[in-house]
C-alpha cells in the first residue's frame, strides 16, 4: 500500500514538474530494502532468501509500473495534491511494526522511484524510448545497490548460512562480474554520448559568442546538422 501511494506521489510530481514532491516519494518508498536483501542473500549464500527477495522485487516493480501507467492513462496535467497520498502513506507507516528507510539520504541519491514512474509514463504514452531508458536506469541503480551491499557484508565477514566450496565461490564471482559488465557497458556508451554532446555545445557557444553575439545582433537558436556537417544559427537584430 505504501509503495502504491509513493508511486502516486511520484507520478503527480512528474506530472507537475515538482522536484520536492518526487523527493518525497523517494523517502516514502520501501523499494531499497528488498534490493539490499538480495545482496544479503548472495553474501550469505542463502539461495532461498535471494529467490524470495527477488520475487518480492518483481512484484514491487510490477505494482509500481502498473500504478504509474494507470495514473498517466486517466489523469491529464492537473493540480492533484500529493498531500493526500503522503498522509495516507504516513499513517500506514506509523502503524507498521517494521521500521524502514533508515538511510533516506541514500534512498534519494539512488533514485529508484522516478525511473519506475517514468517507465509507466512511457507505457501510457506509447513511448519505447522513455520506457526502456527509465527501466535501464532503475536496473543499473538496483544492481549497484545490491553489489555494494554484497561487498560491504563480505568486508565485515557476515557468516554464511551454509558452507560453500571454492568452485561455488568462483562461480558466484563470475556471475557477479558478468552482471556488472552487462550493466555498465550501455552506461559507458551513454556517458560517451553525453560528454561528446557537452563538448559540441561548449564549442558552439564559444563560436557564437566570438562571431555572432554583438550589441546590435543576438543568436536566439542554433542547430548542428550531423548529416550535412553544417551549423545553423537564428539571429535577431542587425542583418549579417
Amino acid at each position: 500500500a505504501i509503495l502504491i501511494l509513493a508511486m502516486f506521489i511520484a507520478s503527480i510530481g512528474l506530472n507537475m514538474n515538482s522536484t520536492a514532491v518526487i523527493i518525497g516519494a523517494m523517502l516514502i518508498s520501501p523499494l531499497m530494502g528488498v534490493i539490499m536483501a538480495i545482496g544479503y542473500g548472495i553474501a550469505t549464500y542463502d539461495t532461498a532468501y535471494v529467490r524470495k527477495s527477488f520475487l518480492k522485487l518483481l512484484f514491487q516493480v510490477g505494482f509500481c509500473i502498473l500504478t504509474s501507467t494507470i495514473y498517466f492513462y486517466i489523469s491529464p496535467i492537473s493540480t492533484a495534491s500529493s498531500a493526500l497520498f503522503g498522509g495516507l502513506a504516513g499513517i500506514i507507516g506509523i502503524t507498521r511494526k517494521e521500521k524502514s528507510n533508515v538511510i533516506p539520504g541514500v534512498a534519494i541519491a539512488t533514485a529508484l522511484m522516478p525511473p519506475l514512474c517514468t517507465a509507466g509514463y512511457g507505457i501510457a504514452t506509447h513511448s519505447l524510448k522513455f520506457f526502456s531508458g527509465a527501466l535501464y536506469l532503475f536496473c543499473i541503480n538496483g544492481v549497484f545497490i545490491c553489489l555494494s551491499t554484497f561487498i560491504v557484508l563480505k568486508f565485515i565477514k557476515v557468516p554464511a548460512k551454509q558452507y560453500v566450496s571454492i568452485q561455488v565461490l568462483r562461480r558466484q564471482k563470475f556471475y557477479l562480474a558478468i552482471i556488472g559488465i552487462i550493466t555498465i557497458i550501455p552506461s559507458v556508451y551513454t556517458a560517451y554520448q553525453s560528454v561528446r554532446d557537452n563538448v559540441e555545445k561548449a564549442q558552439a557557444t564559444s563560436y557564437i559568442n566570438e562571431y555572432f553575439n554583438y550589441d546590435d545582433r543576438q543568436v536566439v537558436a542554433y542547430h548542428i546538422r550531423e548529416d550535412s556537417k553544417t551549423f545553423e544559427v537564428v539571429l535577431i537584430g542587425k542583418t549579417l
